[in-house]
């Protein structure tokens, strides 16, 4: 498989904060790409020098095997871009949104009309095609949104944040619309700030903060990297903690960490469920009290904790300058 994107040595500065600072990045074709980051680590202005909409200080790219900066509209004939906020006017329909796109994109009046209705449908909006989109619900917005993106049916997609704000019955809904996407074989840069949103649609996550790539793997690979699974357990206050720790040093993979104060303990393990069904026994056996007992696998939180020594909730001051930029 051919890189399908690429970028080299990326830098984008605003007046004196460094938004990117010689990002790499290199997608194949076919393939989804989870680009994660806190709030200013750069993810947004990758996608806005892919999709040609900022110029780079310094460093090259390349889309579909055409540079960024020498043919941008040969780059924007073959993308679709969903930003973080859907850009769908109000005071139109559905249909009248999509096919207003089709026109603009020189699709002609009935192919532009059929490829409307065709994505309202795929996108499970058939039924409010001919209403105002002032009366959609967020969900439904971002869907909208998301299938303007795709009325030139572009072979390569970039998605900025595409489900953040929804609820999660709309996110799992705009998940699976995005599957089918690259079951069709589209190439698919996704930013986002959740671990579980690219652990469902990604193939390959790089983790970028302060414009630098920190971290590339699977989501698997990237949740190792802070001890894998663990077992979080509550412990009665008639029961010793001293005996419980005992009681699971056995299954534990690395330090018991205990919370004296909560009378919590954290036993990083392997092998999930089946770990987790023996440590039970072994308290019960020892005579041990539970208030709670959990199995977890480290959250985004978790691995940018690890990674940068914050969360990925935080704004940085770098995100906040550059607003005022």
């Amino acid at each position: 498989m051919r890189s399908f994107i690429e970028a080299h040595g990326l830098v984008k500065k605003y007046g004196k904060v460094v938004a990117l600072d010689g990002f790499d990045l290199s997608i194949d074709e076919g393939t989804v790409v989870g680009l994660l980051g806190p709030n200013g680590a750069g993810k947004t202005t990758v996608v806005s020098i892919l999709s040609t909409l900022l110029v780079p200080d310094a460093g090259s790219a390349s889309v579909g095997g055409i540079d960024v900066l020498q043919s941008p509209k040969e780059v924007r004939r073959r993308i679709g871009l969903s930003g973080q906020f859907a850009a769908v006017d109000e005071y139109l329909t559905g249909f009248e949104n999509l096919d207003m796109i089709g026109r603009l994109y020189h699709l002609g009046k009935e192919p532009s009309r059929s490829r409307a209705r065709e994505l309202l449908a795929q996108f499970d909006l058939a039924d409010a095609a001919d209403r105002p989109v002032k009366t959609y619900s967020g969900g439904m917005r971002r869907r909208l949104d998301l299938a303007g993106a795709l009325v030139a049916a572009p072979p390569i997609l970039f998605l900025d944040e595409p489900t953040t704000g929804l609820d999660p019955r709309s996110r799992i809904q705009l998940w699976s619309v995005i599957r089918e996407l690259v079951s069709h074989g589209s190439t698919l840069l996704l930013t986002t700030q959740y671990l579980e949103e690219a652990d469902q649609l990604a193939d390959d996550i790089i983790v970028i903060d302060h414009g630098k790539e920190i971290a590339h793997g699977t989501s698997d690979e990237l949740k190792s990297q802070v001890g894998g699974e663990r077992i979080e357990v509550s412990i009665r206050h008639d029961a010793s903690i001293r005996d419980a720790v005992q009681s699971l040093t056995q299954h534990a993979s690395g330090t018991i960490h205990v919370d004296e104060r909560t009378r919590s303990l954290v036993v990083p393990i392997l092998g999930g469920a089946a770990t987790l069904t023996a440590a039970l026994r072994s308290l019960d056996a020892d005579g041990i009290g539970l208030n709670d007992v959990g199995l977890r696998r480290p959250t985004l939180d978790d691995v940018f904790l690890a990674l940068t020594g914050h969360t990925s909730g935080d704004t940085d001051q770098a995100d906040a300058e550059r607003q005022e930029a």
